[in-house]
């Protein structure tokens, strides 16, 4: 199977294009090294994948619809993994328009590209936990009807989860788009909180911490969350949304004290209301994601918040 990963100097899209290259697939990372954070990190994310001989990047934006075309029909995918977009609630609420034309339209050019190639016989699509919004459904369960979204990435998100069954309906695209919970884990961006945790504690930056960590987030380690992709790369399901997390919530002042009792010292936190954009809780009903994708997650918070530290301690010091 050849596989396409969009965003795969990402954050997961790296963790994902390193799992498939490592289990013999061939891989095509796209990614367009933007400056949403240091493209530093991505080039990193890009040198650690280079090793893999059934592995290539190309360099380009999903925007670029003709481009988009033209790779297809130059590489004959299979599948792909789009995971590339404008990440950041709190940054999509600065910026609408650009997170539409990202994270749907983006997403359209590459659906159009995908249908219009002879080989190509299944789409995962990294969807958000955001969509859920203030449901009063806990834990979240794919049936919610997700239609009032917090803020302009949630929405982008969910448009394009509608669309994907437009074009599945209309075109028979297998589409399949994964609703990611709060993932963290080696090579995290430095906007998440996990990393901006692990800089507090030690370069004493400061860090906000939004109604005083009173908020319980569904923390979900990446290799459990790229082991389900892979699943879904793997099945072609016709028309699915599926929830990838643990389906046990952790309360984020408790996982701002794993952070500090491994550092031996405290976080720098700024006490701040919480925003509009939040949500109060997360949790996954994974229930589909089991039976669908054979999916069980492997690391708990305590272990993964662990394997998040050692790595990042190891980052710092290369």
């Amino acid at each position: 199977m050849k596989v396409l990963v969009t965003g795969a100097a990402g954050f997961i899209g790296s963790n994902l294009a390193e799992k498939l290259a490592r289990r013999g697939n061939k891989v095509v990372g796209l990614d367009n090294f933007n400056d949403y954070y240091n493209p530093r990190k991505k080039r990193a994310n890009e040198k650690r994948l280079a090793v893999y001989p059934n592995f290539k990047m190309i360099e380009a934006d999903i925007r670029d619809r003709e481009r988009m075309f033209a790779i297809f029909a130059e590489e004959n995918f299979d599948a792909v993994a789009h995971l590339a977009a404008m990440a950041g609630v709190r940054n999509a609420v600065q910026h609408p328009a650009l997170y539409v034309e990202v994270d749907l339209n983006g997403t359209q050019h590459l659906m159009d590209a995908a249908r219009a190639s002879k080989s190509f016989q299944n789409f995962v699509f990294a969807s958000t936990s955001s969509v859920y919004g203030n449901t009063k459904q806990i834990p979240f369960v794919e049936t919610d009807p997700c239609d009032r979204p917090l803020q302009p990435y949630a929405a982008a998100k969910r448009a394009t989860e509608i669309l994907g069954y437009s074009y599945h309906y209309l075109f028979g695209l297998n589409f399949t788009a994964i609703r990611f919970f709060t993932v963290y884990g080696p090579y995290g961006r430095p906007d998440m909180m996990a990393y901006l945790l692990a800089e507090s504690v030690t370069k004493g930056s400061q860090i906000p911490l939004y109604n005083s960590g009173q908020m319980y987030r569904d923390w979900t380690y990446v290799d459990d969350i790229t082991d389900g992709i892979v699943a879904a790369l793997d099945r072609q399901l016709g028309y699915e949304i599926i929830n990838l997390g643990r389906g046990e919530p952790t309360l984020l002042k408790d996982f701002v004290e794993m952070i500090e009792t491994l550092a031996g010292r405290k976080a720098n936190v700024i006490h701040k209301p919480k925003l509009a954009a939040d949500f109060d809780r997360n949790e996954a009903d994974i229930t589909k994601a089991r039976s669908l994708l054979g999916y069980e997650p492997k690391v708990s918070v305590t272990e993964g918040v662990k394997k998040f530290w050692e790595w990042y301690r190891s980052d710092q010091n290369k």
